[in-house]
C-alpha cells in the first residue's frame, strides 16, 4: 500500500469543493464513516487543517504509514500535506471538522511549515477535566456551522481557535509550569472570542458560559494574567477599533459609536474619554493631523 500514490482530497474524503466562499466544514464522524464501511482510505489535503474529535468508541489512525490507536476522548489534529486513514467503530461519536489552513490565524503558517506538527504526537488525549469545555466548544461550533450553512462566521473563527488552544494544552507536560501556561490558554481563547463578537458588548457571564466556567473563575484568571477584567479586556478592544475607525473611516463620530453597539453618542464618548483621555472628536482631528504630516 505504501508505494501507491495517495491520493490529494479537498474535503474529508472528497475532491476539492468549488464554493467560493468555502473555508470550513463540520460534520460527524458517523455521517461521513458509515457511507465508506467505517473506513478512510489514505489521503491527504493540499491546504486544508483537519481537527478529529472523538468523544467515543474506538479506532486506529494511518498517518504517514504509521498505525496510532485512537484512545478516546481524543483530538487528532493533522496539519496539510500529511498523509493520513482511519478505520472507525460502528458507536463512534464526535466530529471532523476542516478548515482552509490559511483562512485561520493559528493555521495559516502550516501549509508552509509544518515540521513542528510532524515532529509531535498528533493524537492528543483529552483530560477529564477538560471534556466537557472542548466538548462544550465542538458542539457549539458544529451548532454554528449548521446556521451557517459553512459561510465565514466570526464566532466559528473564535470557537475553532479554542479547540486548537485546548488540544494544544491537553499537550503541555504535567509539571510546575504547566497551571501558568493554562491559564495563559484560557485567556488566550478569551480574546478569541472577543474579537469575534466585541461589538456586541457582551457581560463576563456570557463569555464565561461560551468558555464553560464561572464567570467569578473567569475574572479571576483574567486577573492574574493580565491585571485587568473580562470587561476591561472588551473595552480595549473596542476603544482599539475606535480610535481605528476615527482615524481612517469617514463616518461621523455617532456613526462609529452606533456601528461599535453604542446607541448613546454621549455614552460613547463618556466612554472613550475615560479609556483614551480625549474626546473622540479631539481625538481624530489631532490623529490625522500627526498622520498627515508623516505622510507629507
Amino acid at each position: 500500500m505504501n508505494n501507491l500514490p495517495v491520493p490529494i482530497y479537498g474535503l474529508y474524503g472528497e475532491r476539492q469543493s468549488n464554493e467560493p466562499d468555502f473555508w470550513a466544514h463540520c460534520e460527524t464522524i458517523a455521517a461521513r464513516s458509515s457511507t465508506h464501511d467505517w473506513e478512510i482510505k489514505p489521503h491527504r489535503h493540499d491546504g486544508f487543517f483537519q481537527i478529529l474529535y472523538i468523544r467515543a468508541g474506538s479506532g486506529d489512525a494511518l498517518i504517514e504509514g504509521r498505525r496510532t490507536v485512537l484512545q478516546p476522548p481524543c483530538i487528532v489534529l493533522m496539519p496539510p500535506r500529511v498523509s493520513h486513514g482511519y478505520r472507525f467503530s460502528r458507536d463512534i461519536e464526535g466530529f471532523v471538522i476542516t478548515v482552509v489552513a490559511d483562512r485561520l490565524p493559528i493555521t495559516a503558517h502550516l501549509s508552509v511549515r509544518r515540521e513542528d506538527w510532524l515532529q509531535a504526537p498528533r493524537m492528543v488525549i483529552i483530560r477529564r477535566d477538560d471534556l466537557d469545555y472542548l466538548d462544550a466548544t465542538v458542539r457549539e461550533l458544529a451548532r454554528e456551522f449548521e446556521v451557517r450553512r459553512g459561510r465565514h462566521s466570526g464566532l466559528m473563527e473564535a470557537l475553532l481557535t479554542t479547540t486548537v488552544f485546548l488540544a494544544g494544552r491537553a499537550r503541555m507536560p504535567e509539571g510546575g509550569a504547566a497551571p501558568a501556561r493554562s491559564k495563559q490558554g484560557r485567556v488566550d481563547a478569551l480574546k478569541a472570542l472577543i474579537e469575534a463578537r466585541f461589538r456586541e458588548h457582551l457581560p463576563a457571564q456570557a463569555y464565561a458560559l461560551l468558555l464553560n466556567v464561572s464567570a467569578t473563575h473567569l475574572n479571576r484568571i483574567v486577573r492574574e494574567v493580565t491585571g485587568m477584567t473580562v470587561h476591561d479586556l472588551v473595552m480595549v478592544r473596542v476603544m482599539d477599533e475606535a480610535c481605528r475607525a476615527l482615524v481612517f473611516s469617514p463616518g461621523s463620530v455617532q456613526q462609529i459609536g452606533e456601528s461599535l453597539g453604542f446607541t448613546d453618542p454621549a455614552y460613547f464618548s463618556r466612554c472613550f474619554r475615560k479609556r483614551v483621555g480625549q474626546t473622540p472628536g479631539s481625538y481624530r482631528r489631532m490623529e490625522r493631523m500627526r498622520f498627515d504630516r508623516t505622510t507629507e
